[in-house]
């Protein structure tokens, strides 16, 4: 079974950045997308950045040109930089993989990211 553990979570200052970085374990991730998703107190979870198996990325519009996702395969791993956070952008942060033709799916605990002052 795979296993996804987020890190790198913090308090940063607006304006500041941080780098999150989910580590797979128990499998390869190369066939599955790869998403970030985050959710805020009294808000749904949603979809932050999304980096395909073919390689193509997409994020949400609140965040385009601040946040980065990439993926080293031989690694396993998945990293989103983040940088000129916001307020807004307080949220647990949770990593995603899902192999929709086998409906595959896994998720990790979640990191925590707050931006204060």
């Amino acid at each position: 079974q795979v296993q996804l553990v987020e890190s790198g979570g913090g308090l940063v200052q607006p304006g500041g950045s941080l780098k999150l970085s989910c580590a797979a374990s128990g499998g390869s991730l190369r066939n599955y997308d790869m998403g970030w998703y985050r959710q805020a107190p009294g808000m749904q979870r949603e979809l932050v950045a999304l980096f395909s198996s073919g390689g193509t990325t997409r994020y949400a519009d609140s965040v385009k040109g601040r946040f980065t996702v990439s993926r080293d395969s031989d690694k396993n791993t998945v990293l989103l930089q983040m940088n000129n956070l916001k307020v807004e952008d307080t949220a647990v942060y949770y990593c995603n993989a899902q192999w929709r033709l086998f409906r595959s799916e896994f998720w990790g605990q979640g990191t925590q990211v707050t931006v204060s002052s």
